[in-house]
């Protein structure tokens, strides 16, 4: 008589009707929340992009319709002026937190140690208080009589006339204080998956450890770097509060406009056309990113 071996090809089909039971739940337990998100997602955009071709009533009351002057509007050259230098401002960013984040990841995830926990902790962390309080009290920093001119100024370094607030470089220095935690992350995720032997290998053939990062771990992690440039151009790119807080006249944003228009001015339609060209331009940008992505998994694949 032969005995069947349980332990064989038999007992495969109930770990897997297991394991599919257990997608069924998952995927039920996250159904609700999905909907929830989904929902109030595609009503909110339905509404902004129905008030979008409407107008307002001489109260400054959205009214809706089928008006394609708002869009029209958008041809301004100073609509096209604060869309350009929003994108200059987001695209200047990135490149910053590129800067700052690569050392920080770097150092951290291959040198950290028993620390890398307590590291990490230290950087996301002060990024739990409320953006606001932290724009605040990064405007008292970069004031004309704060801390870091005051500084500058006993070095020699700044003049008394010398200003960081109401200037392009001030609302920069507000937008990467306020988004280089989502590039640290990436990167020192990417890090972390790294095999540490393509660096020792990148020693041995390009000498420097500057030549080893630059042609070994920037390319290795370059899709961590890819994630965290969309992390932090698409809010950067829609801030005002940076612009309202450390920028002036010339230095609004498109997210002030738009601030603006709801607010100030009662011109709802208008805002509405201003927030759909904003979200064609952060779409464009998250097509680009999976475009990218989808092209590095093919590679990766071969």
């Amino acid at each position: 008589m032969v005995r069947r071996d349980r332990s064989g090809p038999a007992a495969r089909p109930r770990g897997g009707t297991a394991a599919a039971s257990g997608a069924r739940l998952w995927t039920w337990l996250m159904l609700p929340g999905t909907l929830w998100m989904t929902g109030f997602l595609l009503a909110s955009l339905l509404l902004v992009a129905t008030l979008a071709f409407g107008t307002t009533d001489p109260l400054g009351n959205p009214r809706f319709g089928f008006n394609t002057e708002n869009f029209a509007a958008l041809a301004d050259p100073a609509y096209r002026t604060v869309l350009l230098r929003s994108l200059g401002y987001a695209l200047i960013t990135c490149l910053i937190c590129l800067a700052v984040s690569y050392p920080v990841a770097y150092a951290i995830a291959l040198h950290g140690g028993r620390f890398k926990n307590l590291l990490i902790a230290a950087i996301v962390v002060p990024f739990f208080a409320n953006y606001l309080v932290r724009m605040y009290g990064w405007s008292v920093v970069l004031s004309d009589d704060g801390p870091l001119l005051r500084a500058l100024r006993a070095i020699g370094i700044a003049g008394d006339d010398t200003r960081i607030l109401q200037t392009g470089p001030g609302v920069i220095a507000g937008l990467v204080y306020g988004f280089v935690v989502f590039m640290v992350i990436p990167l020192y995720a990417a890090m972390e998956r790294m095999d540490t032997s393509l660096i020792e290998a990148g020693r041995d053939l390009y000498g420097g450890p500057l030549r080893t990062f630059l042609f070994v771990t920037v390319p290795a992690t370059r899709q961590g770097a890819a994630a965290g440039c969309v992390l932090v151009f698409l809010p950067a790119m829609g801030d005002f509060v940076s612009a309202q807080l450390m920028g002036g006249p010339d230095q609004i944003m498109i997210g002030n406009l738009i601030q603006d228009k709801f607010f100030q001015g009662q011109n709802w339609p208008l805002g509405s056309a201003l927030t759909m060209l904003l979200m064609a331009v952060l779409l464009l940008g998250m097509l680009g990113y999976l475009r990218r992505t989808r092209k590095d998994e093919a590679e990766a694949a071969r």
